[in-house]
């Protein structure tokens, strides 16, 4: 792709998909203007992206398109070594030392990714923790609700008991008037998750973490029932004839 000729004399690139698409705001097919060291523009035309690269911040164009353009760059700056597993420590020791004089600096590929998701890794941390949060608040102001919306309600609730119903089947009968909103309540932030995070879906980083996702929804469904079963059952302690006699 790097060594085509386009039509319009275009220098074709790879880019970082991160880079391009964050940093630049561009996308395939897009053109950046540059200069040559002798002051001329040429255009740079990304023809593809690299998901997960450890090459972010650079394009990457054809040698012979760099050396036309930049003729007094001499020899190389960066160089990718592919060892096999088992002999990768090896390998880096003997570079190393052959190479220490000048100025040889060997990272391996694990730790420059790392490096590179050390900011969103902090991020996604910091929005972890601050949604955990998020979670306890919303489900101690649901139950604050119910629990309002039963107190309200006292006088109904001993209206049914003075007719029969007893205590557990009012419990239910409360608990299936809510229960249904926090499932709809649900649904509403399940599809707007699955709108916000439709790119890192498609996205051939990495594989996706199903079953934590389906385990994490699950658990926020039970907690609004626990807390919606709480305020049912603080709601019909007490004597309830004291409400019916208002009514």
């Amino acid at each position: 792709m790097l060594a085509a000729a386009l039509g319009d004399r275009a220098v074709p690139a790879l880019g970082d998909e991160p880079t391009v698409t964050w940093g630049l705001g561009k996308k395939v097919g897009d053109e950046i203007e540059y200069a040559d060291e002798r002051g001329r523009p040429f255009r740079v035309r990304i023809v593809g992206l690299l998901a997960g690269s450890v090459l972010q911040g650079s394009l990457l164009i054809d040698e012979d398109q760099f050396t036309a353009r930049f003729p007094s760059v001499d020899g190389y700056r960066l160089f990718l070594i592919d060892a096999p597993t088992d002999r990768m420590d090896a390998v880096a020791q003997e570079l190393s030392q052959s190479l220490k004089d000048y100025g040889f600096s060997l990272d391996s590929a694990q730790e420059r990714l790392a490096a590179f998701a050390a900011v969103e890794n902090t991020y996604l941390s910091i929005f972890t923790v601050l949604g955990g949060l998020g979670l306890v608040l919303g489900s101690i102001g649901l139950g604050l609700v119910v629990l309002r919306n039963m107190f309200e309600r006292r006088g109904e609730l001993a209206m049914l008991r003075a007719v029969g119903f007893d205590r557990g089947r009012i419990k239910r009968m409360v608990f299936a008037e809510h229960w249904p909103l926090v499932l709809a309540g649900l649904a509403c932030g399940v599809v707007a998750a699955m709108v916000a995070v439709a790119p890192a879906l498609r996205s051939p980083d990495g594989p996706v973490p199903y079953v934590p996702l389906l385990g994490m929804v699950a658990a926020i469904g039970l907690n609004g029932a626990v807390w919606v079963w709480l305020a049912a059952t603080l709601a019909l302690r007490g004597r309830l004839l004291d409400a019916l006699r208002h009514e």
